[in-house]
């Protein structure tokens, strides 16, 4: 018996374990108020259901909270990704077109769709890169090199469609955001393909422990022969594709660009993906799995905090105090404490 309790605990002390718990909960939250959460249904070749809606939205957060991962592992952190994605839609919209025909057809993108791609995707890189190289060879701090770039950011996006919302009407492109492959959304293929090469690069080189070692101990890196600025700049980049990849998610979802409004506040939610999935923000302790994990429960919180008819105006405060919990258990410092407090009672009425 005291075996089995040990092994309980032992497992509940992984880092992963909470996050886990957490998301059990709210999709359990999620099927109590509504029956059919978990019902999935084969139709017209596809799959529909709520789970199969979560992992579409989620996928976006989950691209950009695997950039953050790398920033944050470095000791860094990104707060321009939200205008990295409205940036990247912006272009992508703008070189597709923006316009029917006289016959009401939709009219062939003002660029091939490959090179729409292309360019959303290098200038995401060219906006990582800007950052890195403020960080890393300028020193400026993260956050301030960053807020640089969240704050043009979005008036370039709005500059790029002229203040307006660029509507999309070529039909090959919505396939990226919102077409079905194999019965499940592209995205989620997307996403999957991005997260399982950067695991390998992570696990199979010594990539990881180049990372970890300039998160934990920069200085200490460069004297090992850890070229520290390299491995920051390009996190910085990595971090800029996965924002301009989640662009693309975003607008041929939704079929358009608006540069005021698309990415807004995701790279909060990121962070705070981040940081559920046990990645640590003082550097070197990260996660891909924890991200992803993390990601997941942002998105089946905000799910359930919708489907349940919490009020708009406060569901942001639902998101804080769920964040908040989920950190305080995951904090080993605050179970101890809650184990000294339960153990204080007993030994009272032992004595």
């Amino acid at each position: 018996m005291n075996a089995i309790s040990g092994s309980i605990a032992g497992l509940f002390r992984h880092r992963l374990a909470w996050p886990l718990v957490t998301l059990a909960i709210l999709l359990a939250i999620n099927a109590a108020f509504n029956p059919s959460f978990l019902h999935l249904e084969w139709r017209s070749g596809h799959l529909y259901g709520s789970l199969i809606d979560i992992l579409n939205r989620a996928a976006p957060l989950v691209l950009v909270s695997l950039g953050m991962t790398l920033v944050i592992a470095t000791r860094g952190i990104d707060i321009s990704v939200g205008a990295v994605v409205a940036i990247a839609a912006a272009i992508a919209a703008w070189m597709i077109g923006g316009s029917l025909s006289s016959s009401g057809a939709a009219q062939a993108s003002r660029f091939p769709m490959w090179l729409a791609i292309m360019g959303a995707l290098g200038a995401a890189l060219a906006c990582g890169l800007w950052n890195g190289l403020l960080v890393a060879r300028v020193g400026m701090q993260p956050i301030i090199a960053t807020l640089i770039l969240m704050v043009a950011g979005r008036g370039i996006a709005q500059l790029i469609t002229g203040g307006q919302i660029i509507t999309i009407y070529y039909t090959p492109f919505f396939f990226i955001g919102s077409g079905y492959l194999f019965g499940l959304p592209f995205s989620v293929y997307v996403a999957g393909l991005v997260f399982a090469l950067l695991y390998l690069a992570i696990t199979r080189s010594a990539l990881g422990l180049f990372i970890q070692a300039v998160g934990i101990n920069p200085g200490a890196a460069r004297v090992a022969g850890v070229r520290a600025r390299r491995i920051i700049v390009g996190a910085y980049m990595f971090c800029g594709f996965c924002a301009g990849v989640a662009g693309l998610l975003i607008s041929s979802n939704v079929k358009s660009a608006d540069g005021n409004n698309a990415g807004q506040l995701l790279e909060l939610d990121a962070i705070l993906a981040v940081t559920l999935g046990g990645t640590a923000l003082t550097g070197g302790r990260f996660s891909l799995v924890g991200s992803v994990i993390g990601a997941l429960i942002i998105q089946t919180l905000t799910y359930a905090i919708y489907s349940l008819g919490v009020p708009p105006e406060i569901n942001l405060v639902v998101k804080a105090v769920v964040v908040f919990a989920v950190m305080l258990l995951q904090s080993a410092e605050f179970r101890a404490s809650l184990r000294h407090l339960a153990q204080r009672p007993a030994q009272g009425a032992s004595s």
